[in-house]
């Protein structure tokens, strides 16, 4: 605490108007308001009309000076009425039993009468900092509740009439009760963080944290920090304990996304940890249990990478105790239309635009698109439709896809011949076309794309690029 500084509420409550008066003189030079009441029959009534970082509490009063048991009861009100307030014990009784029944009983710390004035201090310094700290902790959780309620609406961010959609509506109902761990299948865009966090919203866990980690993203040397956490010293620049994701979701959900993309002895790892419902933090021999609900998603044909040893079996059969496929949406031509007119309206009231309509010649433009970014490069474009357009109503011209980008056939077929390629050199083809466009800028080319930066980095390498 600064000694030239007084912040803090406090509320001294003792029967020894000595006491009283000893620490009004004392506390007023450090805190911003000071109030001692002899009677603790008052108590209640003085937390109804002001709040208290820090009550001091005397443990014994006329009727029972050495028990202590008139000051469990009103500590036990006090908790009742306010139990994020801090509560100081004082004691002219040195009794460790009393001490450690006190703490049990919610008592922040045990302090002895007459006390030394630097002790009280210190002993005030750490209860305010506990009180701000319960204060940051009870405002963060006002504030998820609040996020909560406003996108709790299930589904709410799910759009589709189609065949497909409405199998993976019926299966994430089905599962999101229970604690299975889940795993979502998908090409890029198509939604399976959205798939995630509905299962979240959905669960039990709800109230709880949601934590999503791009396993793409994480290179091997941070994998365990980041992942289980590291300890002071544990490596050069570990300069103070860190908790890793696994740890953070404790008590809800934690979601590895692009997990297709771990190499082995990573993924061995994760298995450990999912067997033993522990974490071990780097540099530490202490392991931490956890409780969390798990879902993993990829893009990638993970069992098909199990049969070439490039996937753990047990791993698979670990995360996937319910598999969800997520359709692409050249599967799905009848939302596209209902997924354009979403975009559109959201997008019109994002900025603050007249709102646009879409003609049936654009209509029909984005159902023949084969859509390659799937819902994400549809959101993309329907953005810039409304921030480049000026007229009320968008036409097909208005949007412009990819160069070579092709669309889909009447009869629903790609419109070249595909025997002449394999998916490899088709993958390459089009990468070196989209960064050729965009003039090497990886991040057009990846949002182009519907990858990540990380994600068009790995496709480079593989393909020499």
């Amino acid at each position: 605490m600064d000694k030239n500084e007084k912040f803090g509420k406090i509320l001294v409550v003792d029967d020894d108007e000595d006491v009283l008066q000893a620490a009004r003189l004392f506390l007023k030079q450090h805190m911003e308001v000071v109030h001692t009441e002899k009677d603790p029959e008052v108590i209640g009534t003085l937390l109804k009309n002001a709040s208290y970082d820090v009550i001091l509490l005397d443990m014994n009063y006329r009727r029972d000076v050495t028990s202590g048991q008139e000051g469990f009861f009103w500590l036990s009100k006090i908790r009742e009425q306010d139990p994020s307030v801090v509560v100081i014990m004082i004691t002219a009784f040195g009794d460790v039993d009393m001490a450690v029944r006190a703490i049990k009983e919610g008592a922040t710390d045990f302090i002895l009468k007459p006390w030394q004035n630097e002790k009280l201090l210190a002993t005030l310094s750490s209860a305010l900092s506990l009180r701000r700290s319960r204060k940051e902790l009870e405002s963060l959780k006002n504030r998820q509740k609040h996020l909560i309620h406003q996108i709790n609406k299930p589904l709410h961010d799910f759009i589709g009439v189609s065949p497909a959609m409405r199998g993976v509506f019926d299966t994430i109902q089905k599962v999101a009760g229970t604690d299975v761990n889940v795993l979502i299948l998908g090409e890029n865009g198509t939604g399976k963080e959205l798939v995630a966090r509905a299962l979240h919203q959905n669960s039990s866990r709800s109230e709880e944290v949601f934590i999503g980690v791009d396993m793409g993203a994480i290179s091997e040397t941070l994998f365990e920090s980041e992942l289980f956490g590291h300890v002071k010293g544990a490596f050069t620049d570990a300069r103070n304990d860190r908790i890793g994701r696994f740890e953070l979701a404790s008590g809800g959900t934690l979601f590895l996304d692009e997990i297709g993309n771990l190499s082995l002895p990573m993924q061995a790892k994760i298995l450990r940890v999912l067997e033993t419902r522990q974490v071990i933090p780097l540099g530490s021999n202490n392991p931490r249990s956890i409780d969390i609900r798990l879902i993993c998603a990829t893009n990638m044909k993970i069992h098909d990478m199990v049969s070439k040893n490039e996937f753990r079996q047990d791993l698979l059969y670990r995360i996937n105790t319910v598999e969800i496929q997520l359709p692409p949406l050249r599967e799905r031509q009848e939302d596209i239309g209902l997924l354009a007119e979403f975009f559109l309206n959201t997008f019109c009231h994002k900025y603050k635009k007249p709102q646009k309509k879409l003609s049936i010649s654009a209509i029909n433009k984005l159902s023949a698109y084969r859509w390659p970014g799937n819902v994400r490069e549809l959101q993309h474009t329907m953005e810039r439709g409304v921030i480049l357009c000026d007229s009320d109503v968008l036409e097909a011209e208005d949007f412009l896809f990819t160069a070579g980008a092709k669309e889909i056939s009447s009869t629903g077929e790609f419109p070249f011949d595909l025997s002449k390629f394999n998916l490899e050199s088709l993958e390459k083809a089009v990468i070196v076309k989209v960064l050729d466009m965009h003039k090497g800028n990886i991040s057009k080319a990846a949002g182009e794309l519907g990858l990540t930066r990380t994600s068009l980095y790995r496709r480079m390498e593989k393909y020499g690029l």
